[in-house]
């Protein structure tokens, strides 16, 4: 009996090798990155593992199977939501794979993600947008060589401007007196005035003394290389992202949101961290132009100087 209970672990193990290198295979003719499919191979291993301890084969996977796993990775070893989300990002592409190859009847992992691995905001599914740490975020902007490029990580940090709302920004937009920027009118935006503190003035006027050398034809704050014209809104997600994926915190082939960053990941960023450091929630919907949703609103009026001075009470410093 033991020889015949080895023989069948072997066989086991074996024939999950092959499953593997064929998924391996699969993975790249796809056009995944070697470290994906490395991180996937030891997510699947680890599911793997716990058939064999259930003595259960993988075309037997049920609901109660992927329950015990969904139990195992939050319970047992305690992994956070996103992590969770990966290990069944891996085992959902797995299974799609058997499915292809006529292994498995069907990918039942995906609507075991529909129910158990989404997240809900008043009746909606919602993606967490990736939030980086404050000390992250200054290792993004100082991994900047490109002048233009930190100044426009910053500012995005610094004011918590939309892109489209960053590339409209002329160089005369901005006050030199009291750091402020008075960006121009959108549907979207109530208050137009955002503030920038010394490390931004800083960076920016870095940027302002390389734009001269340029001799740019066009009032625009940021330029591209090409023709020196106004930066376009791509022009700011490949600035941002180049140096986002070089850092580990963009990945451009998860389909999950949290596992991307982008431009509007600033405002996120921006947003969360005034709050955590204290600023009053009607003066962080001021910085940000929300839309004022009530009539009285429109008569509620925050004075300048007093929003200006808890902006920099409040706005993280990045150490650039």
């Amino acid at each position: 009996m033991e020889v015949e209970a080895v023989t069948t672990v072997v066989k086991t193990v074996l024939n999950h090798e092959r499953l593997l290198d064929g998924f391996s295979h699969d993975c790249r003719l796809k056009g995944l990155s070697e470290k994906t499919i490395a991180e996937y191979k030891a997510q699947i291993r680890m599911f793997l593992q716990l058939l064999d301890d259930l003595d259960k084969d993988i075309i037997d996977v049920d609901q109660l199977v992927l329950r015990e796993f969904l139990s195992y990775l939050k319970d047992e070893r305690g992994l956070r939501h996103k992590t969770v989300k990966g290990y069944f990002t891996a085992l959902s592409t797995f299974y799609e794979y058997l499915f292809f190859e006529g292994q498995s009847k069907s990918n039942i992992v995906l609507p075991f993600r529909r129910r158990y691995l989404r997240r809900y905001k008043e009746g909606y599914d919602i993606q967490e947008r990736q939030l980086i740490s404050v000390e992250e975020m200054g290792r993004l902007v100082n991994s900047a060589i490109d002048p233009r490029d930190k100044a426009i990580m910053v500012l995005l940090a610094k004011t918590g401007a939309r892109r489209g709302e960053l590339i409209r920004i002329d160089v005369g937009d901005i006050n030199w007196e009291d750091y402020s920027i008075t960006l121009k009118p959108t549907r979207k935006r109530s208050n137009r005035v955002v503030f920038f503190d010394d490390e931004a003035a800083l960076i920016l006027r870095r940027w302002l003394g390389f734009r001269d050398k340029l001799n740019p034809q066009t009032e625009a704050l940021f330029v591209n290389y090409n023709d020196n014209g106004r930066l376009k809104r791509s022009g700011v997600y490949n600035a941002v992202v180049k140096y986002a994926e070089r850092l580990g915190y963009h990945d451009s082939n998860s389909p999950d949101l949290e596992d991307h960053f982008g431009p509007h990941c600033f405002r996120h960023w921006f947003t969360t961290f005034l709050l955590r450091n204290g600023m009053k929630r009607e003066y962080v919907k001021e910085l940000r132009g929300d839309r004022r949703e009530e009539a009285i609103d429109i008569y509620h009026h925050i004075d300048r100087e007093e929003l200006r001075r808890a902006y920099l009470a409040y706005i993280p410093k990045l150490g650039t």
